[in-house]
């Protein structure tokens, strides 16, 4: 199949969760069989942190506005298979206008920051990539989160049939490593700032490393503001490319997990960055929200905190029982939680929605 995406970025990991997510996507595709042509705005903030230039198997476009690209996209719309769209696409809903008059592509929009876009459209605010026709015209509606999102989007937004598309990892790019010095942590944290996830740091990263002052804490990530409440034992690498990650968890002893809120209450919300962690062995610790046991098994698989204290106990584990852990992560990761999983999913989804499947056939 060809696959043309209209999408927020693929070239650039700065300050976003799609890039990676789309980077194992892509090549479990290719190495399936298709093709993909992915848009991307040229914007100055992903061109100073680019990471990746070309697409192995497919092509990368990178346009400065949309008018100067549209015939492009046209033209590959009409040649496509499967024509999709994302959340923060910037011109998403121009893109949704070539993409539901193509004539022969499955018609897709793909979702991967539901509760977001769900809270700011009850809000009242708009957004570049869904018009005020909602998602009807969608032959299928995927989303990065499950359970009551799926219902979101049918009954708010109009889709005639969503499906969950879950994170996922490129194990050959996610794997244990040998441990850099530089990144040694006792507990980690890789993740852009964000407010709305600031409550949830400071219960279970910052406090402990106030009460652990002989230990090493360490953030990754970028955005953070000058006034964010740092503490000598708190150390911070400033954005990490991609190729940096496996070495940023094989060298953690415990590596936290924050959900924000919005997906948290939401439930059903996998970041990209567990299986990340996962991946490379690194045990897990991570706040709580409804559906994370049917990712991981609480206790066995991966540690959940809710508080200072519970996550000061996950802090004074043995390191054996630490060690078990980021196994048991990620031998379920690699049985379940890979981009070739989530590749042959989409595959399926496509399939079932060109034949005309019913929704509750393409959630199961």
């Amino acid at each position: 199949m060809k696959i043309a995406i209209f999408g927020l970025t693929i070239s650039s990991s700065w300050g976003n969760g799609h890039a990676t997510l789309w980077r194992g996507l892509v090549k479990a595709l290719h190495a399936a069989g298709h093709r993909v042509v992915f848009f991307e705005q040229d914007v100055p903030y992903y061109a100073e942190n680019r990471d990746l230039t070309e697409i192995p198997g497919g092509e990368l476009i990178l346009y400065r506005d949309w008018e100067g690209v549209r015939a492009s996209a046209a033209r590959h719309v009409a040649e496509a298979d499967v024509a999709l769209v994302t959340s923060y696409c910037p011109h998403g809903i121009e893109a949704t206008a070539l993409v539901l008059d193509a004539p022969k592509a499955v018609r897709v929009f793909y979702d991967l920051d539901t509760p977001v876009t769900l809270s700011r459209l009850q809000a009242g605010e708009t957004t570049t990539y869904i018009g005020p026709g909602g998602l009807g015209g969608f032959d299928l509606v995927l989303s990065y989160t499950g359970g009551a999102a799926l219902d979101a989007l049918r009954e708010d937004l109009g889709a005639r049939s969503a499906a969950p598309l879950y994170g996922h990892v490129d194990p050959d790019v996610h794997r244990p490593v040998e441990p850099v010095e530089a990144f040694r942590a006792d507990l980690s944290y890789m993740g852009t700032y964000a407010a709305d996830r600031q409550a949830a740091l400071e219960a279970l990263f910052i406090e402990p490393a106030r009460q652990r002052p002989g230990q090493r804490f360490l953030i990754g990530g970028a955005q953070y503001p000058g006034d964010f409440p740092w503490t000598d034992n708190i150390y911070f690498v400033r954005h990490l490319p991609p190729p940096t990650h496996p070495a940023f968890f094989s060298s953690s002893r415990l590596t936290l997990n924050v959900t924000r809120a919005a997906m948290a209450a939401m439930g059903w919300c996998p970041s990209g960055r567990l299986f990340e962690a996962a991946a490379c062995g690194c045990p897990l610790l991570s706040d709580t929200w409804e559906g994370l046991d049917a990712f991981f098994r609480p206790g066995s698989e991966i540690l959940t905190a809710a508080t200072t204290a519970e996550a000061v106990v996950a802090l004074d584990l043995s390191d054996a029982e630490l060690a078990r852990i980021g196994r048991a992560a990620r031998e379920r990761t690699l049985a379940e939680h890979t981009s070739a999983h989530r590749a042959a999913t989409l595959v399926a989804l496509v399939e079932a929605a060109r034949d005309g499947a019913q929704p509750a056939m393409m959630e199961a």
